[in-house]
């Protein structure tokens, strides 16, 4: 499964480690993932895949 916020879309990014002496390696920035229970219209549960800066939104967002 991949590695993505299932309300934003947000996925991983690619940068370089650096060190100190400059040597560049390549680098995955992976996205903050928490899953969280969403109870739907019918009454049922399901998992999603939500990025911890979404969940964040979204608690500001209802108050």
């Amino acid at each position: 499964m991949s590695k993505r916020c299932a309300i934003t879309g947000k996925g991983a990014m690619i940068g370089n480690n650096v060190s100190h002496a400059k040597n560049r390696t390549k680098k995955r920035f992976l996205p903050n993932l928490r899953t969280i229970r969403v109870t739907l219209e019918d009454g049922s549960t399901t998992k999603l895949k939500v990025a911890a800066s979404t969940l964040r939104t979204m608690k500001k967002q209802s108050n």
